[in-house]
């Protein structure tokens, strides 16, 4: 029935199992996959969206790595917009609304196509372990599989408890039941766990809505894509979102209800995300606020059901109901099902190390929101960071670790294994303090040739960025080589109200000004020429064109980057005892003796660990 022993059990098929599973079959391990429910594989169980401000960035980087994320979600892909074009590169980010049922079509279809992925469909109430290491996992029906790595990836499910209103029942989302027995094995190995809440909004009836009554969000003129490869078109034809707003009406509606509200009675305990929080809490907090913007979803390209983005509660159905009917457009709506909100059990990120292999016991690893993070992108990017690391571990190979300047992936693990988190971590720009080398279009030139090296990344993905970074730099060069008459520029820079030059110049002086885009620049015949005769693409031209506006920032990082690089490369000894240094605070010591930092760096960024205790440490090693 199964093979005797696998190198590794994936538990959980949600967007972290499912990248798990599918990293570690094709670095070649034997993967088995189990999970509650094989038709709901990846399912986008709250917005069928992908991307977006900061995890854009993170699918691009799971595309990059040779994860399947950025491929299925231009497959599946029913609007693309490129968010924050109006700032720096840095800041863009790449976001897709999917559709549902064809997004979790794709990555079943990937996964039952990928060799060495075993699946099975049961729950997993235990793991089988013998001195201190994982050995296997145990099912509902006594049924022992064993493994040489275990991936848990239970998302919402352990433990999992829906609230509507005063109601309350067991389940890891809407129409699905919870897990039960993990935790408590867990806890029993001497895991500290913990409760968080999320939550969704109510599925409408897009017929019985009026659009008209709406502001329309179409998607861009021209779309992009995720995935760096050519497996996917861009799209031909897309569906509009739109957007419309709450009312103090709608207010007065919802407060009379918040006294049945889980969230407010004392029902609901665990803290919920802070970035996403449901509209009573938006109400509650933001009271002096008259309105709040909702976002009107399409679920795919052939359904009617809609995700009212923005209205994520857990209030009473009926009160959920007469609060809608009350916003423009939704006067006559008809409910697929009411929103919900569910608590469910995490486990403290500090008991990870970077690879996602836990602490207290060996060869097991957690990914997605049992580390307590919240979103699609971010689970899929730990799922797809530890199958890579299990299938290292079976193959005795170092683990694949991604540093805070190399990588969206990076900056989330080490925030999470070395700040923890005591609500559910969202990834953002601002996280990242080298977010100018960061940026969504260079990832692939940041972590492929990585990958590869690990047996993960395809050699025609390494090719194929190999070809466009190339082509990048022959444009640079001949843009920094190629001069440009007053009389060929000047009508451009009038055009775009630049100053304009006095004597001919190099083009690419005239493109690093920053209301200069590359556009402007085809209209002069040598630049026209040399794209004709070179065939390039958007991408090659965006990259020449960043690398060109943005060389002094991003040198200025990449300078900043090397000198954190060096406290990275001061290791520090598994088995030092903190608690010897009597100079350096009991906080820091007893933070530093938790949490076991690797090097100087990552001991740096605990807190309550002070410079001055950084500065100890250094003289105590010698340094």
């Amino acid at each position: 029935m199964f093979k005797e022993t696998y190198d590794v059990i994936v538990v959980g098929g949600g967007h972290a199992g499912s990248e798990a599973a599918a990293a570690a079959a094709n670095m070649g391990s034997s993967t088995l996959l189990v999970t509650m429910s094989l038709q709901n594989i990846a399912q986008m169980s709250c917005n069928p969206a992908m991307g977006g401000i900061a995890k854009g960035q993170i699918v691009r980087e799971i595309d990059a790595l040779g994860g399947y994320s950025g491929i299925v979600s231009d497959r599946s892909a029913i609007q693309f917009k490129m968010l924050n074009k109006s700032k720096g590169p840095a800041m863009w980010s790449p976001r897709v609304q999917s559709d549902r049922m064809r997004f979790a079509e794709e990555w079943r279809n990937l996964l039952e196509n990928t060799p060495n992925l075993d699946f099975y469909q049961e729950m997993v109430t235990g793991l089988v372990v013998a001195k201190n290491k994982v050995c296997g996992v145990k099912t509902t029906l006594g049924l022992t599989i064993k493994a040489k790595t275990v991936v848990l990836t239970n998302g919402t499910f352990l433990n999992g408890l829906i609230h509507i209103g005063d109601k309350n029942y067991g389940g890891g989302r809407a129409g699905e039941k919870s897990s039960t027995g993990l935790t408590e094995q867990l806890v029993s190995l001497g895991f500290d766990s913990g409760r968080m809440k999320t939550g969704t909004p109510p599925r409408v009836d897009g017929r019985s809505l009026d659009f008209s009554q709406m502001i329309e969000q179409p998607g861009d003129d021209n779309p992009e894509k995720f995935s760096y490869l050519d497996l996917t078109s861009t799209l031909t034809k897309q569906r509009s979102c739109h957007m419309t707003h709450t009312s103090t009406l709608v207010h007065d509606i919802l407060r009379d209800g918040f006294d049945r509200s889980p969230m407010f009675n004392g029902s609901i305990k665990s803290v919920g995300p802070r970035y996403c929080p449901s509209i009573e809490d938006k109400i509650n907090r933001f009271s002096e606020k008259e309105r709040h913007q909702l976002f009107v979803e399409p679920e795919g390209w052939n359904t009617v059901e809609v995700y009212v983005n923005g209205f994520s509660t857990s209030l009473p159905e009926d009160i959920q109901f007469n609060a809608l009917r009350s916003v423009k457009g939704f006067e006559k709506v008809k409910f697929f099902r009411p929103g919900y909100a569910i608590e469910y059990d995490y486990f403290a990120p500090t008991q990870l190390g970077y690879s996602l292999e836990t602490k207290l016991i060996e060869n097991l690893f957690f990914a997605g929101q049992i580390n307590g993070t919240t979103g699609y992108e971010e689970a899929a990017s730990q799922g797809l960071m530890a199958g890579i690391n299990a299938s290292l571990k079976v193959q005795n190979k170092p683990s694949f670790v991604l540093k805070r300047n190399q990588a969206y992936i990076g900056v989330l693990i080490d925030d999470l294994i070395t700040k923890g988190t005591d609500e559910p971590y969202r990834m953002f720009t601002s996280r990242a303090e080298y977010r100018t080398l960061l940026r969504q279009d260079n990832a692939d030139s940041r972590l492929t040739e990585m990958s590869n090296k690990i047996g993960l990344a395809s050699d025609k993905r390494v090719s194929k960025m190999l070809e466009k970074y190339t082509k990048a730099h022959s444009l640079m060069t001949f843009l920094k080589k190629t001069s440009v008459s007053v009389s060929e520029i000047n009508p451009v820079l009038e055009k775009k109200e630049s100053a304009p030059v006095k004597q001919s110049g190099k083009i690419d002086k005239i493109l690093s000004r920053p209301n200069i885009d590359f556009d402007d620049l085809r209209t002069i015949k040598t630049v026209d020429d040399y794209l004709s005769d070179n065939n390039l693409n958007k991408e090659v031209i965006d990259q020449a064109e960043i690398q060109i506006k943005y060389s002094g920032y991003i040198l200025k990082e990449k300078n900043n980057a090397d000198k954190l690089n060096r406290l990275e490369n001061v290791k520090i000894p598994k088995d030092f005892n903190f608690q010897e240094i009597k100079s350096m605070s009991i906080e820091a010591r007893q933070k530093l003796t938790d949490i076991r930092p690797v090097n100087i760096s990552q001991a740096s960024r605990i807190s309550g660990v002070s410079p001055n205790d950084i500065s100890v440490l250094l003289v105590y090693m010698g340094r």
